[in-house]
């Protein structure tokens, strides 16, 4: 799973000129789901997102979380994560995972967000054509892939 984060002061996802999501301070994830990932690959990430320090605490320095900062996720799928843009002009996509196994994989992270704590926690439709408003804050944005965090040695 590919997750790109990104702190905003505040977002909304718009689709057929209808807002279906947004949230105040918090982030965006934009999360991809690859043919190969599981649940523990949705925990992980649901993890790092909550728990990453990327809030300024009261020195300025990036030291509190999502969860600290009672900040809230906006969470819109993003297939476009898996495109390869190694060959030719054109990317291919054929590493993202399918709508059977993307849709299933996509709402158990956002519930991981909520039982983690995060609130509140929105969503963009899946497979929609969705226009993003982001109002970036830093700006910070940051790209982690679930296949690196399950390499780590703690």
């Amino acid at each position: 799973m590919r997750l790109v984060y990104q702190r905003v002061s505040s977002a909304s996802v718009t689709v057929e000129g209808n807002v279906i999501g947004q949230i105040e301070k918090g982030a965006v994830l934009l999360l991809g789901v690859g043919q190969e990932d599981t649940k523990q690959d949705a925990d992980l990430l649901a993890k790092k997102a909550a728990e990453l320090r990327v809030f300024e605490d009261e020195n300025g320095k990036m030291n509190l979380s999502l969860l600290d900062v009672g900040g809230g996720a906006l969470v819109v799928s993003n297939f476009t994560l898996y495109g390869n843009c190694r060959h030719g002009r054109r990317p291919d996509f054929f590493a993202a995972a399918r709508p059977d196994v993307a849709i299933p994989l996509y709402e158990y992270f956002v519930e991981a967000l909520k039982a983690l704590g995060v609130s509140p926690v929105e969503t963009g439709e899946f497979g929609a054509d969705m226009a993003l408003q982001i109002g970036g804050d830093g700006p910070v944005t940051l790209v982690i892939d679930s296949a690196d965090l399950a390499k780590r040695k703690d």
